[in-house]
């Protein structure tokens, strides 16, 4: 008896191999002029990409300013001019702004201090406190380190991303529909040398499906009837205030491709 499951299985396969020829190389989106500014706050180019789902709709639905701010550019000195340049393309693809830097080294409290006074986002995006990756953890408290000292009337959004290590806690289930993720897929394939060694871009869909089938309960309730995304990313969204996280009212959501994210943070 044949498994009806087999062809099924073997589409994804084949999608996949099939996906290792292609290349977006040359396609750049014009930066639209903003508002509202959210930054990204990455602690290797590429993750940018990998946790931009919110970011893209947040620019594309919402006309927010998304920055991305590379906090270092690898561990590898001689890849770093690289790294910058495959950056530049992947933000480029996407039509977001790179936070210039003038070297490579990478950023430290004050310099994240810096930019946030700079910049004065109404949006943060980083790592959780337990991203697995080091540099991810380490970003986390530059961040929390540098917020901190920041003067007391600082406020803002903060969102945290998960790759490497899952959150126990998101509150946000993002919905992805089959353009932004394809073109968050087409961006990290930019990053040409680290997918040539791993081509992890071709597994983010699936990666986001499985957030779909864990979201459905971390976010929604244990025991709770998911929607019915196909993709989806978790984050945790909280704001800084009066010198603390202070937790959202009315977090943990489910953000369809219909509902609006300005009305998740109450904007008018």
């Amino acid at each position: 008896m044949t498994n009806p499951y087999l062809e099924f299985v073997k589409n994804i396969e084949a999608g996949v191999q099939n996906a290792k020829s292609i290349s977006p190389a040359g396609i750049e989106t014009p930066v639209q002029p903003a508002e509202r500014k959210a930054l990204l706050f990455s602690p290797h180019p590429d993750d940018e990409c990998i946790t931009g789902l919110l970011p893209l709709r947040l620019m594309r639905e919402a006309g927010v300013k998304i920055i991305n701010v590379p906090v270092t550019f690898g561990s590898d000195e001689k890849r770093r001019p690289g790294r910058a340049a495959e950056l530049k393309a992947a933000c480029g693809f996407l039509g977001w702004e790179i936070y210039p830097r003038s070297n490579f080294m990478n950023l430290d409290v004050a310099g994240i201090m810096e930019i946030l006074q700079r910049e004065a986002p109404e949006i943060i995006f980083f790592p959780h406190e337990r991203d697995w990756n080091s540099r991810h953890i380490k970003t986390h408290f530059l961040l929390a380190e540098a917020l901190a000292a920041l003067p007391p009337e600082f406020s803002c959004f903060t969102i945290e991303t998960e790759f490497w290590g899952a959150m126990d806690n998101p509150d946000l289930m993002i919905e992805g529909d089959a353009v932004c993720v394809a073109d968050l897929v087409a961006a990290l394939s930019l990053h040409t040398e680290e997918v040539a060694r791993n081509p992890y871009h071709l597994l983010l869909p699936a990666w986001m499906q499985d957030n779909v089938r864990r979201g459905g309960e971390l976010v929604g309730g244990q025991g709770g009837t998911p929607p019915e995304f196909s993709f989806a990313t978790l984050y945790r969204l909280r704001r800084w205030q009066n010198g603390k996280f202070c937790s959202v009212p009315d977090a943990g959501k489910f953000v369809s491709m219909q509902t609006s994210l300005k009305e998740l943070f109450a904007w008018k």
